[in-house]
């Protein structure tokens, strides 16, 4: 059987764009070690809690990020041939800020910093993972689905994380067990909130794929589970589209790095589906000092939502 490919992005006839439900107006362009479990426990508190801190740095860099996109921007690049914009040093910026503000003592791995050769000593210790900006070439070709991102790590799991798509006016968190979609408003708060959980795995299930770095390797993986739907989708959204129950499996078989994944991988799981290698381990996050690849680097590995015959060829 041969998967059928599409983009599931495009303006329709009513001049929005449109993902399954997802609508958005407008098609232009105009010191401390913590490897228990205490960090959450300990925040939990009412109001101040994790969430919140990643909610309110996310929406705050959504909107730097924003309006860098109205504005105009530079693309310079970075020594793995990858763009970086000042979108992107913004976003950090401010989200570097909010957790150092909340949370001193626990280290944080960011994209950027890591590229300017910042890396903390996380040996033994929770830690957050951050990439303000995945999506970048999305961001600057013009294209929508790119999103700011931040996970807490703890025992080599990502337990709390928030995905932030500020152009598409969506975001979606997780943590322990329960997961949200939040719509969030022209004024960058959240408006709405909305507990989402993946679906059972349908008999006719439908596959996400990179919008850039597809494989033959995906097509042998949906041919063998006899997949034939496959929809084309840029940034971490992936891991949000099966946590909502909208799709049931994300193959990656291409270069991933850890915060790529962190923060949709949380909110995956905290809606009940698994990020797992391809012997069928959980996907574990704090790789470092490995001789076989870079620090931080992930392995191939398959997202599912429902676990029902989720490891199981046709």
């Amino acid at each position: 059987m041969v998967a059928s490919w599409t983009d599931e992005w495009g303006c329709g006839h009513d001049g929005k764009h449109h993902i399954n439900n997802w609508q958005v107006y407008g098609c232009d362009r105009d010191g401390l070690r913590t490897s228990d479990s205490g960090v959450l426990a300990r925040v939990a508190n009412g109001k101040r809690t994790m969430l919140r801190t990643f909610e309110k740095a996310a929406l705050e860099a959504g909107k730097a990020i924003i309006t860098v996109l109205r504005e105009g921007f530079p693309v310079a690049m970075k020594a793995d041939a990858s763009p970086v914009t000042v979108a992107d040093e913004q976003a950090e910026r401010i989200i570097l800020a909010h957790l150092a503000r909340d949370y001193p003592e626990i280290p944080v791995v960011a994209e950027e910093s890591v590229a300017a050769g910042q890396v903390p000593d996380i040996s033994g210790r929770s830690f957050f993972l951050v990439d303000p900006l995945d999506g970048t070439r999305e961001f600057v070709d013009g294209r929508q689905e790119f999103t700011v991102n931040i996970a807490y790590i703890e025992d080599g799991a990502p337990v709390a994380g928030i995905v932030y798509a500020p152009a598409l006016g969506l975001a979606f968190s997780g943590e322990r067990g329960h997961a949200e979609r939040l719509v969030v408003t022209e004024d960058f708060t959240v408006g709405a909130r909305t507990a989402i959980t993946v679906r059972e795995q349908p008999d006719d299930r439908l596959a996400l794929a990179s919008l850039r770095h597809n494989s033959p390797e995906t097509r042998t993986f949906l041919t063998d589970h006899a997949i034939s739907k496959c929809t084309n989708i840029g940034s971490s959204l992936k891991f949000c589209l099966l946590a909502e129950g909208k799709a049931d499996v994300y193959p990656r078989f291409t270069r991933t790095m850890e915060w790529d994944t962190a923060a949709g991988d949380a909110v995956l799981r905290a809606a009940g589906g698994s990020t797992v290698t391809l012997d069928g381990a959980p996907l574990t996050y704090g790789k470092t000092g490995t001789a076989a690849d870079f620090d931080f680097a992930n392995p191939n590995f398959i997202s599912w939502g429902g676990r029902k015959r989720a490891l199981e060829p046709a």
